[in-house]
């Protein structure tokens, strides 16, 4: 196992997004103990799938899953500039490709309970390198020592490493950007998932305006309240 890494702004403050990621953790738990590796995906890119599977690993890890989070975007990863993580960082290409040994890639975080891969430099042969026998090994043996193993996958609209990693899942999650994506190129993403015998969990509507929701934007003017109640408090208390 490599050192641990800082992971910054993986909270986004937001309530209704946070209640909507619990919700998103409970439904992947009542899919049932045989269901360990979950791939998430979307048809383009910029739609939030990587925003998504990091909250879900961070709020798994919350409740006491041990999780390891694989980026295998190997064409375009955001992780490492997203998450403000600095060093010399080893990842997934590198393993795949025999550079580097499965442990030399494993990261711990300063989340307790949660580990990543993060996907390593540029590979101009993805595909190829996610066929490879090693990326079998890596799910086979984070399978055993996990309860959960998250990967996130490239787009599926026009690229096949999705539909390479889904042969080796137990189910997917689609994420779709609300109100950017036709229903034309979510059904071929749907297709390719069926093809390769993965399980499809679900959708998750991602950036959807929940002000526009009455009963969220409840809920939000509840939260709201509460965090004016407990600043008056604590000003009566420091007087």
């Amino acid at each position: 196992m490599s050192d641990a890494v800082c992971l910054k702004h993986v909270e986004k403050g937001d309530y209704a997004y946070e209640e909507a990621i619990k919700t998103l953790r409970t439904n992947i738990q009542f899919c049932g103990s045989n269901l360990k590796t979950v791939m998430f995906t979307s048809s383009m890119p910029d739609e939030g799938k990587s925003e998504v599977v990091m909250a879900l690993a961070v709020s798994l890890a919350s409740i006491g899953k041990k999780v390891l989070l694989v980026d295998a975007d190997i064409r375009k990863s955001v992780l490492i500039t997203r998450h403000g993580v600095r060093g010399r960082i080893n990842g997934l290409s590198q393993y795949l490709s025999g550079q580097k040994t499965m442990e030399e890639i494993l990261y711990h975080t300063n989340i307790e309970g949660m580990d990543i891969v993060f996907a390593g430099p540029y590979s101009p042969n993805p595909a190829e390198l996610l066929e490879e026998n090693s990326f079998k090994e890596l799910i086979r043996a984070a399978r055993e020592d996990y309860d959960y193993l998250l990967i996130d996958t490239p787009p599926m609209a026009g690229l096949i490493d999705g539909a390479i990693v889904a042969g080796l899942c137990d189910g997917a999650v689609i994420v779709i950007e609300s109100g950017a994506i036709s229903r034309r190129l979510v059904q071929r993403v749907k297709a390719q998932l069926e093809k390769s015998g993965c399980r499809i969990l679900g959708v998750v509507l991602n950036r959807m305006d929940t002000s526009r929701d009455r009963y969220y934007g409840k809920y939000g003017k509840y939260n709201s309240y509460k965090r004016d109640a407990y600043e008056q408090y604590y000003e009566k208390k420091k007087e």
